[in-house]
């Protein structure tokens, strides 16, 4: 690919299904098997022909400062650009809001969702689009892709009422030109396609077939949503099933029973334990005489005396003898 890609995250939203883990801090920075979802989302793009040469345009909103800190400080290599979206009015606007940066060839890739692709062929792709799509038994809650008999998208229907196409679309999208998607999103603001309020991406990119473009569709197996509790415990389950695991390494620790797949941080104290399956320790966290199962404990969580099931522990709780799921944002006690 000679362009430097331009991968757009839009992340201005407040993130209000995770409260109370997103009242401090925005929802891609929430945990997820040992590290925060927007690393697993940068991670997706480690297949690009040429990882290199890539620069994203991040879009923040509340609490914004946290994403531009974790980039600079995680990711000091990649060209970054920050835009504030203060006044959400969807993704459409999100993107618009970024137009001084685009030129080329871009992605937007919706940060609350995870996907397995390979992205290698990128630099050989004719289609002028593609938005990648995976099969679901109901679509009716997404966006879906209607194709014709050649498996060219004709359309894009948000939240459609019947269910002709079960393709849904999984918020990650390539476009050959950022100059024609812009272009295409001025044309729905001035003719005020939206709903409630919010000007959706796929209005513009339906702007943009009727124009004549070429898009195809990119079918995913796996398609991981981390925008909800249990949503993010389903997302840490699988993560830590597929390569995301540490097990054997926290196995090694002495007083503590392991039940993998885990993933517990090097940096983390475990004493009289049962830890897992499916649970996540963070850096710092401590846990002491508990039971931890099918749970995400965040940076410098503590357990004392509990028996936690389905749980979300936020940074620097303290939660003591309790029994049953907590979902506990961060800096909370929970004691009885």
């Amino acid at each position: 690919m000679e362009n430097t890609l331009k991968v757009v995250i839009p992340m201005a939203g407040l993130g209000t299904r995770l409260r109370p883990l997103t009242w401090s801090k925005p929802k891609q920075l929430v945990s997820v098997a040992g590290k925060p979802v927007l690393d697993h989302v940068l991670n997706m793009l480690s297949t690009l022909p040429d990882p290199d040469n890539v620069e994203l345009i991040n879009i923040v909103g509340y609490l914004g400062d946290q994403i531009e800190d974790h980039m600079r400080k995680c990711y000091p290599n990649i060209k970054s650009h920050f835009v504030l979206q203060e006044d959400p009015r969807g993704q459409s606007h999100a993107i618009y809001l970024a137009r001084q940066h685009l030129t080329g060839p871009m992605m937007v890739v919706f940060a609350d969702t995870l996907i397995e692709t390979d992205l290698s062929n990128l630099a050989n792709e004719k289609s002028d689009a593609i938005a990648w799509v995976k099969h679901v038994p109901d679509p009716r809650r997404f966006g879906v892709a209607v194709v014709d008999q050649n498996d060219q998208v004709t359309k894009l229907i948000e939240k459609p009422k019947e269910t002709s196409s079960n393709l849904a679309v999984v918020g990650f999208y390539y476009f050959r030109s950022s100059e024609d998607l812009i272009s295409a999103i001025e044309d729905q603001m001035q003719q005020d396609v939206q709903l409630k309020g919010e000007y959706f991406l796929v209005d513009a990119i339906n702007i943009m077939l009727e124009k004549g473009i070429s898009m195809r569709t990119e079918k995913v197996e796996v398609w991981l949503d981390a925008g909800t509790p249990d949503a993010l415990l389903e997302t840490n389950r699988y993560l830590l099933e597929n390569g995301h695991s540490n097990s054997q390494e926290a196995s090694e620790r002495s007083g503590v029973v392991i039940n993998p797949p885990v993933f517990v941080h090097p940096t983390a104290e475990l004493e009289n334990c049962v830890i897992g399956p499916y649970t996540s320790i963070g850096s710092g966290a401590r846990v002491y005489s508990s039971i931890v199962r099918n749970s995400i404990l965040e940076d410098e969580a503590q357990v004392r005396d509990v028996i936690l099931e389905r749980s979300l522990i936020g940074r620097r709780s303290q939660i003591q003898r309790r029994a049953g799921s907590v979902n506990a944002g961060d800096n909370t006690v929970v004691s009885l």
